[in-house]
This record gives C-alpha cells, structure tokens and sequence, in this order.
C-alpha cells in the first residue's frame, strides 16, 4: 500500500498551500523572506508529504483575513534621508503602504525579514542627488515603474518563473540625478541569521541520500510492525 505522504500533490493542492502561506503572512506568521522561499517550495513540490512540510509549523486553516475596505485607511509610512543615511532592515512590520526619498542622501529598505501584513508592498521611491535601495527575496516578483531623469531605476532580483503565485513588491521610482536600484539576496549582504537555511533543508529533502534514508526508515517500521503482529498472534494461540 501507498504510504499517504508519498500520493502525488497535484496543481491545485499546491495552489491551496500557497494560499494558506498567504494568509499566514499576513496574520504575522511568516517575514516575506519565509513566505517566498516556502512559496517557491511548494510550486517544486511533488509530494503530500513535501507540501505538509511547508505548513507544519502553521494553524491548519488560518484566519480569513479582513476585505481591505473593512480595515481603518493608513497613511503611506515616510522614510526621508536628506544629505544622510536612512535605513530600515532587520524585523519590522510592513501593514501599509510605505515612501522613500533621498535628496543628496541614501535611503536604505530592507524587506526581507519584514512582516508583510498586506497582499503586495507598495512602495514610492524618490531620488534627488541620492539614492533609494531596496532589498527584497529572490523569488519575488517585483513591478517596477516610473521614471529617470540623468539617473537610474533598475532590477536586479532573481525573479521565479512566470505563473507562480509569489509575492508581489510594486515600486514607484522618481530619479533626477539619484539612482533607485531594487536588490535580491544574490547581490546583498547576507542576513545576520542565514536566510538561506530553509533553502538548503529543502534541497537536503530533495537529495538522494535524503531520500534513502526515508526509504530505509519506512522498510525498518514495516518490518517492525510486522514481527511485533507476528508476536500478538503467537501469544493468541498460546492461550
């Protein structure tokens, strides 16, 4: 018999998982970074067993969120740097959409270990004689829009492929003579606690040796079951 964990997942199993990402995202259980590693996790998936993995640390159906016109309007969260630094990474909550100008100045945000409590980031980034970076998951699909003037906007994400269900970041740029550049994990410092783990968990799930030793363990509890049942009807003759 099938062991239930190794039933093929189909296309809309893994589509209710990512949805389930989602709203947990959006409760506050998951950063983006989380939320977009577990994403590209599920839609490579091919098992029962690799989908629950995603979400076993997540209550089972999660909380529906509020429709947006039942929660209170937020204003547009302002970061400013004018001929200075400003810079947000590490956690915080993003609930809101969020502004970023830098006038002769460097204005730095970081998503990745954010809290994402809405349904896509929105952001509006000025540059004057400065620069806005942005630091966002590869994985993400980031909409990137607006426009330079002697200046730069520009992406340099790893973006997943076309079709997934991924997180959304959507950028508003205003360059004259500054720069607005959004940035994935590839081509920033890494995060003081390895973003990478659950990545490399994946692939060690995925890998051959991984595999057998799943095998071996399944071979071994069989057999286990098998004599201990063997045992019981020994001792119900006996009697």
């Amino acid at each position: 018999m099938t062991d239930p964990g190794e039933v093929r997942a189909s296309d809309a199993e893994r589509e209710a998982v990512v949805e389930q990402l989602r709203v947990a995202s959006v409760e506050g259980r998951l950063t983006l970074v989380e939320l977009t590693d577990r994403t590209e996790a599920a839609y490579s998936a091919t098992t029962h067993a690799e989908l629950a993995l995603l979400t076993q640390d997540l209550p089972a159906g999660g909380a529906v969120p509020a429709p947006p016109s039942a929660r209170p309007e937020r204003k547009r969260r302002w970061f400013v740097g004018v001929m200075g630094d400003t810079k947000r990474r590490g956690s915080w909550r993003i609930d809101q959409e969020l502004g970023a100008v830098a006038v002769m100045g460097d204005v730095l945000l970081d998503l990745r270990e954010a809290e994402v409590r809405t349904d896509m980031v929105d952001i509006t980034a000025v540059s004057v004689m400065g620069d806005v970076k942005i630091i966002v998951p590869d994985g993400v699909h980031v909409d990137l829009d607006g426009m330079a003037i002697m200046g730069d906007k520009k992406i340099n994400v790893l973006e997943s492929p076309p079709g997934m269900n991924v997180p959304v970041v959507r950028v508003h740029a205003y360059a004259v003579m500054g720069d607005v550049k959004v940035i994935g994990d590839s081509r920033a410092k890494p995060l003081r606690r390895g973003f990478a783990a659950w990545r490399e968990h994946w692939r060690q799930l995925h890998g051959d040796d991984w595999r057998e030793l799943g095998r071996q363990l399944r071979h071994e509890g069989r057999e286990l079951r098998r004599q201990l049942g063997g045992e019981r009807d020994g001792l119900g003759r006996g009697y």
